[in-house]
């Protein structure tokens, strides 16, 4: 019973088969962002600029309708506006950057709904907060698949210089100026473009728990940073496939199906974690002190 659950809708049909790759694509992308921005200390912030995004896809959404070049371009353009405005305002002000993201978040969440509302209808704001995973065509396939590649492969060419702001940016801007800008700003674009590329299968309020959910969860379990990566990323690939044969069977939503085993293994992981453990310090005053 297990295996024809988990891959006969696959092998019948073929908007699940587009829906599996393209959860798997972004899976492997998204996670790995996600390590880095848990080790930055900016977990949320991948929260507030994945409603960033809202303003500028509400307005290529009224321009061309469900275009995905005109939703991706606006949706793009808001992020990185977002973030480098709330970075600015942080350093000119007493403002922490987590407070500047929350205070324009929230109005960019705000503004996004608005601009839907002036045109479209429920099932459009539905559509853009939380996706249509199971309406994935080619072509947005194809945009999520070059996205992911494209993710991949500059983290490759760049991990060096992003390992080392994450745990040593003292020594990168005394010894290489420039470099820990050039870093931060193409780990903002990239964020920024797979929340624009994930909204469009899981909605710019659930691309975010594919993208933090495993990486913590990997933390609980791993030691360095390559086994965090390592484990976010097959996180992400099962709770893609066991999410999606849920909804399937259960007839449930894809997408918080997808979100629902990712916070599954979340639970289980900050409980019997070799790193967090939180299973035995509830236990211990009923089973007496560790030995």
């Amino acid at each position: 019973m297990t295996l024809p659950f988990l891959i006969q809708p696959f092998i019948e049909y073929g908007f699940m088969r587009r829906a599996l790759v393209a959860c798997l694509a972004l899976s492997l992308s998204t996670t790995t962002l996600g390590v880095f921005l848990f080790l930055r200390r900016m977990s949320l912030m991948g929260d507030a600029l994945s409603h960033a995004i809202l303003p500028g896809v509400a307005t290529g959404y009224l321009l061309s309708g469900m275009s995905l070049l005109a939703m991706g371009t606006g949706g793009f353009i808001a992020g990185i506006l977002v973030a480098l405005v709330a970075g600015w305002v942080s350093r000119r002000t007493p403002l922490k950057e987590d407070a500047s993201f929350a205070g324009f978040y929230l109005g960019s969440l705000a503004l996004g709904v608005t601009l839907v509302s002036l045109r479209g209808s429920s099932v459009d704001l539905l559509h853009l907060l939380f996706g249509s995973i199971l309406a994935v065509d080619r072509q947005s396939l194809t945009f999520v698949a070059a996205v992911a590649t494209l993710t991949l492969l500059c983290l490759a060419v760049c991990y060096r210089g992003l390992v080392s702001e994450v745990f040593d940016s003292t020594w990168l801007e005394v010894n290489k100026r420039r470099l820990p800008t050039l870093f931060h700003t193409l780990f903002l674009g990239l964020l920024v473009l797979n929340l624009v590329a994930g909204f469009q299968v899981l909605g710019t309020l659930m691309v975010v728990g594919m993208m933090m959910l495993p990486a913590v969860a990997a933390r609980c379990w791993m030691h360095t940073l390559p086994g965090m990566i390592l484990l976010a990323g097959i996180v992400g690939v099962l709770c893609s496939w066991f999410g999606l044969s849920i909804s399937w069977r259960v007839a449930l939503p894809a997408g918080p199906s997808i979100v629902l085993c990712a916070s599954v293994f979340f639970l289980f992981s900050i409980l019997f974690g070799g790193r967090s453990r939180l299973a035995v310090v509830l236990l211990r005053p009923f089973f007496g002190k560790e030995r």
